[in-house]
């Protein structure tokens, strides 16, 4: 038997070749990203950190109950209470922010993906292989690059928590408009709809249940980069169970993870509730403001008879 010796590949080099031109070309570029998300997670924490913690607490909880449920608002305001108790407010806000701004840049980057794979066999094939890529990479390897280039702070933080949490909108929202009826949409062709009103009237809302799923995984994934995300200096909840892991505190550590997990058992209750925006206490405000008074006479109209349209013409 001959054994033929092959010689190791350089994919970890050709990586670290990439990685230092883009730092060597384009530092101006990331120097730019990082002070405009730098300055934008100060100002927002900033303004969520002027008010008081119990007023800021009653906004959010009446927040959620117009966009969840009133059972959602009120563990929110007990378990919000409880970690300003806990003396965690100023982190869980840092935190909030960390995750909130890494959702939505996440979101804005899968949701457009996962559509344009429903548009391009060639996209979708190029894109599969790049999410099983970035869903199985253990999330430290990410942290590697996002310190090269963008140093040790919040922003590294945001940018490794933004590739972890971009799969499954990409995923779910390319699988919710897949499973959307072909015969609604032929029948919306058939009536002259075009391709981005068919998107736009039909897909998308028949698939809002799937994309609303992909939102909770994201807010999820987001939540589990946390205390990852504190080892390069993102701070938060995560620097707090960090610190405890170092020092071996377990009454730190236990009451920063409880903060943490609040957070995500709010985040995941509003992102599920949203999925049924029929019954959420805003959409049921909207739609008795849009409703029209109609004020009619029951009693004279005879159906089908110049009555009942006179009627109709002066509630309109």
């Amino acid at each position: 038997m001959v054994l033929l010796a092959l010689s190791k590949l350089p994919l970890g080099e050709a990586v670290e070749f990439v990685i230092d031109w883009l730092v060597s070309n384009l530092s101006v570029v990331f120097d730019a990203i990082s002070d405009a998300l730098d300055i934008a997670t100060d100002k927002m924490e900033d303004g969520l950190l002027f008010l008081p913690p119990i007023v800021m607490i009653v906004i959010f909880s009446l927040l959620i109950w117009l966009i969840s449920s009133k059972k959602i608002a009120l563990f929110s305001f007990v378990g919000l209470i409880l970690v300003d108790n806990l003396g965690l407010w100023t982190t869980l806000v840092e935190t909030f922010i960390l995750i909130l701004i890494a959702v939505i840049l996440a979101l804005i980057i899968g949701i457009p993906l996962g559509i344009w794979m429903t548009r391009n066999k060639l996209v979708r094939e190029i894109i599969r292989p790049v999410m099983d890529f970035m869903q199985t990479m253990p999330p430290f390897v990410y942290l590697i690059p996002a310190v090269m280039l963008f140093g040790i702070g919040t922003v590294p933080g945001l940018f490794a928590t933004i590739i972890f949490a971009v799969p499954p909108p990409v995923r779910l929202t390319y699988l919710g408009i897949t499973q959307v009826p072909s015969d609604v949409k032929e029948m919306a062709r058939a009536f002259g709809a075009s391709d981005f009103k068919v998107l736009t009237k039909v897909e998308l809302p028949l698939s809002m249940p799937s994309i609303m799923a992909g939102v909770n995984q994201c807010i999820m994934l987001g939540i589990s980069m946390v205390v990852i995300a504190s080892m390069i200096g993102a701070g938060g909840l995560g620097s707090k169970v960090l610190w405890a892991v170092n020092k071996l505190d377990i009454a730190s550590g236990f009451e920063a993870g409880l903060a943490i997990v609040i957070l995500a058992m709010v985040l995941d209750s509003v992102s599920r509730q949203m999925g049924g925006t029929q019954d959420i206490l805003l959409v049921r405000l909207l739609r008795h403001l849009r409703r029209p008074s109609l004020k009619l006479d029951i009693a004279p109209v005879k159906v089908g008879g110049e009555e009942a349209l006179n009627a109709i013409e002066k509630g309109r």
